[in-house]
């Protein structure tokens, strides 16, 4: 049993900073905040951040611009926007990404605090963080 919480560590340590990511970048995307819609521009960082999580490339995207001519009536606009069952479950989803976050972050504390081999942990948690930096900006 001890080698398996030994394991649990290390692959929890290496794995929390893409856990950590996907978490926050998955509640933007929840919310379409990455992308541009109407008169909302994402800030540049966020537009990137969103297309690692989305298509593995830290670049900004195509902007697609809504084709010219008369804006869509009301109705079809409040179509798209989404049924009450909708709203909630994406809030019910950000809940879920908000709770990864924090219990992946509980998770690395205890893990490099409360094990053995403390520096093997810190040495994974910088290997966890730069190998998809440096990956996604190659």
């Amino acid at each position: 049993m001890v080698w398996i919480r030994t394991w649990h560590t290390y692959i929890g340590v290496l794995i929390a900073p893409s856990v950590l990511f996907f978490a926050l970048t998955g509640i933007l995307q929840i919310f379409s905040l990455h992308e541009a819609h109407g008169k909302y521009q994402p800030p540049a960082l966020v537009e990137k951040l969103g297309r690692v999580h989305k298509d593995q490339v830290f670049a900004l995207g195509e902007h697609h611009e809504p084709p010219p001519g008369p804006s869509p009536p009301e109705e079809e606009k409040e179509e798209d926007e989404g049924s009450t069952g909708t709203e909630l479950l994406k809030w019910y989803f950000a809940a879920v990404g908000a709770g990864l976050f924090a219990s992946t972050g509980m998770g690395l504390y205890m893990g490099l605090t409360h094990f053995r081999h403390q520096r093997t942990g810190w040495v994974l948690l910088i290997v966890g963080t730069l190998v998809p930096v440096v990956l996604a900006t190659i």
